[in-house]
């Protein structure tokens, strides 16, 4: 159970403010896209690194309406230092992403096609990405050449056996920018708020695109 610390005795982290305020125009931003309706979607933000503090999206949340006082600062064992309610159910994997990939922002969404895809491509275990101008927005791609491997793993509610699954899934992937979650949505990460929106983007238009290619394909 997530324990609770008395948020007077807890200081505020220096940019837990600021990350708040861009989490929650990003969140606004998805369910606008429809990428995170009802209360779907999750989002954080590193806002101290040592001791580990994340701003993060309180659970059960219409992301439409998303303010920066429904934020809540936790730390590396969710406990609540900041904010009133209690944290997304999928904080672990959140922490487990920022410790491998040492992301500044983690962001989750539940869009349709990033769905429908982690269901048709279950088999393969991935989603293949290669020949898109657009694959140049992920960081470090120079080229319309890259291809872009989208692991999809299993869903679970056991968010301890999860996160293990998916700390070991970005150990054995180090290049790729995101994975899928079966019949639940997309992670991905970034080194700042900015940069991990921008990679939602871009595999949010690449899933649809490939989606829509696969539609217009069938006889």
């Amino acid at each position: 159970m997530t324990k609770r610390k008395d948020s007077r005795k807890a200081n505020c982290s220096p940019d837990f403010g600021r990350l708040a305020g861009e989490l929650a125009q990003i969140g606004r931003g998805f369910y606008a896209r429809g990428w995170s309706l009802g209360t779907s979607g999750n989002l954080s933000a590193v806002s101290q690194r040592d001791p580990l503090r994340l701003a993060i999206t309180a659970s059960g949340l219409d992301k439409g309406l998303l303010a920066p006082a429904q934020i809540l600062e936790i730390d590396a064992k969710e406990n609540v230092l900041q904010g009133n309610g209690k944290p997304s159910a999928e904080a672990a994997l959140h922490v487990s992403i920022v410790h491998a990939r040492a992301a500044g922002c983690v962001l989750h969404t539940h869009s349709v096609w990033s769905t429908v895809l982690s269901q048709q491509h279950a088999r393969e275990g991935h989603v293949e990405i290669s020949g898109y101008e657009m694959l140049k927005g992920l960081e470090g791609v120079c080229t319309h050449n890259h291809t872009e491997h989208l692991p999809i793993l299993e869903n679970s509610q056991n968010m301890k056996e999860l996160s293990d699954r998916v700390a070991d899934l970005l150990e054995r992937h180090p290049a790729i920018h995101g994975f899928l979650l079966r019949g639940h949505g997309l992670y991905t990460w970034g080194a700042t708020t900015q940069q991990a929106k921008r990679h939602v983007e871009i595999l949010e238009f690449l899933l649809e695109v490939i989606g829509r290619r696969g539609e217009i394909s069938r006889p």
